[in-house]
């Protein structure tokens, strides 16, 4: 594995492109260290669980461009891009990341909104006089 290899990743409205290079273990998202980019723990342990769980920790350096949704959808984006290119390094990383359902793109989007309802199911209160 000479140059990077990248996959992408997509959650809800965001979308993330991965490139995964052999290193020291580095995540850097959007020019930034990802511990900066998601100060939440829940999102952190989501992003680094396909590397812990291929025991890959500290062997790759991963770069993420990520764009669109919010915090939740673009981690999520993240993790199913790590997935995929750890796939596509090694296909023994793909029974362990199919059995915790990393290797899985989430196909829930936001419903729209249809016109005479104030949201998408919510509708304006009714009045019989």
């Amino acid at each position: 594995m000479q140059q990077a290899i990248n996959a992408i990743g997509r959650r809800k409205t965001s979308v993330a492109r991965v490139f995964l290079k052999h290193g020291s273990g580095k995540i850097i998202i959007n020019n930034r260290p990802f511990e900066q980019y998601f100060p939440l723990e829940t999102h952190r342990t989501a992003i680094t669980k396909p590397i812990a769980l291929t025991d890959s920790l500290g062997k790759y350096d991963v770069s993420v461009n990520v764009e669109g949704g919010g915090p939740t959808g673009q981690a999520g984006a993240v993790t199913l891009g790590i997935a995929r290119a750890l796939v596509s390094v090694s296909e023994e990383y793909r029974g362990p990341l199919r059995q915790h359902g990393l290797l899985t793109r989430d196909p829930r989007m936001v419903e729209r909104k249809k016109y005479g309802q104030k949201k998408a199911r919510k509708r304006f209160q009714f009045s019989k006089r």
